[in-house]
């Protein structure tokens, strides 16, 4: 399996909650929608927040980044992709774009890394062992 494959989206649907007084999308909900993505690929490849944890490992985001194109607004559908992004680190890094599903149009893009922190939230210098297993079964070794 390449490195292309390792891809999985989800949609939302804009709530009033998430956007600001203009009706636009809050910055803030982006990081959110993100989450959802990592959500959606961790179920569907088998790495999701509890099978980390199920390992002894925390996975705290340590970088996170956006690049608004257009603005997305309440009532709308967004489509949020994920892609990993393979690194021999011990790390998990992730980029994402957000389309309007009403035209396709892409509306932000964005990236996050997660490193590995044991039970005792210490810095993980090397990939775990159940984090290198799935590197192999995705075929990425």
């Amino acid at each position: 399996m390449s490195n292309e494959e390792l891809k999985a989206s989800t949609e939302i649907k804009i709530r009033f909650s998430e956007v600001d007084s203009m009706g636009i999308v809050w910055h803030g909900s982006y990081a959110l929608y993100f989450e959802d993505a990592r959500e959606a690929f961790g179920k569907k490849y088998g790495l999701a927040y509890l099978d980390i944890f199920g390992n002894d490992y925390y996975a705290p985001l340590v970088d996170l980044k956006f690049s608004y194109k257009r603005p997305l607004i309440y009532g709308k559908t967004a489509r949020v992709e994920v892609s990993y992004r393979y690194t021999e680190a011990a790390k998990i890094v992730f980029d994402y774009e957000i389309f309007d599903t009403a035209d396709n149009s892409l509306v932000a893009t964005g990236s996050s890394t997660q490193v590995f922190l044991d039970k005792n939230y210490q810095l993980v210098w090397t990939n775990p062992p159940f984090y290198e297993a799935w590197k192999q079964k995705m075929g990425l070794l």
